[in-house]
């Protein structure tokens, strides 16, 4: 094999790496399990030492030998652990040696420009079903079973529109829980609910940053301190967003 080929197909071996560790980071992967399948990847196809920095907001890697440090930018991070674990899937199919490069790369961009996720149809009333359950959960009545699920239904309704035009994440989820309240606080001063604190507690729930935070905790147990101070940063806004959506309502 020519030097020039080897540094194609090492190349390509780089694009592989950094287009798996794209579509993890965006569909809300770990720090260290996106570097832990980029250098398992690399590893299966012969290149032993790999370099990698991963951020919630870019991800740089450097294999051995002369080829040049390739970055890539995260833009846009969402919810999508399908994606996550298709990527896995195609991992462990280039370790058992079922896939080529071109295989592994052909592979991941139709994944990556695959839809996985639900209908919005189906996360609105999954939305709206989270907050009835949460309401009970947190020793709500069961007449407020409903009234929970039509103010969760419409304040998660309010963030995915919201998101979509000014796709400023904060400012969505504060217009959401602004709703939230809104809706809670009508139904109940109308006689459609009774306790309006059962009702607005379950109604956030669907918007509160759960695995946000718990990719925070993981990353900074494993030593991913830019990342995992990133990420509950994050957190935090959200959860502040949320709070100051409801705190308007009784303003």
């Amino acid at each position: 094999m020519t030097k020039e080929m080897t540094e194609r197909e090492t190349e390509k071996i780089l694009e592989v790496c950094l287009l798996a560790g794209r579509i993890m980071m965006e569909g809300g992967a770990e720090t260290y399990r996106v570097e832990d399948t980029m250098t398992r990847i690399a590893a299966s196809y012969g290149i032993t030492e790999t370099h990698s920095f991963v951020t919630p907001t870019g991800i740089i890697v450097s294999l051995q030998g002369d080829n040049p440090t390739r970055l890539v930018r995260i833009n846009s991070r969402t919810t999508d652990l399908e994606k996550v674990a298709q990527v896995n899937q195609i991992s462990r199919k280039i370790a058992a040696g079922e896939l080529s490069v071109q295989g592994a790369h052909q592979s991941l961009i139709k994944l990556e420009e695959s839809h996985l996720l639900f209908p919005i149809s189906y996360q609105i009333l999954a939305a709206a079903f989270v907050s009835g359950s949460f309401l009970i959960m947190f020793k709500g009545v069961w007449t407020d079973f409903l009234p929970a699920m039509i103010a969760g239904g419409m304040g998660y309704s309010g963030l995915l529109l919201i998101q979509h035009y000014t796709r400023v994440k904060f400012f969505a989820e504060f217009f959401a829980s602004l709703i939230i309240g809104l809706v809670s606080l009508a139904m109940v001063t109308f006689g459609f609910g009774m306790e309006l604190d059962k009702i607005i507690i379950g109604s956030v729930m669907p918007l509160v940053p759960g695995l946000l935070i718990t990719n925070a905790v993981r990353d900074l147990m494993v030593g991913h301190f830019v990342s995992g101070l990133s990420k509950g940063a994050e957190a935090l806004f959200t959860a502040f967003a949320i709070g100051a959506g409801v705190a308007v309502v009784f303003l």
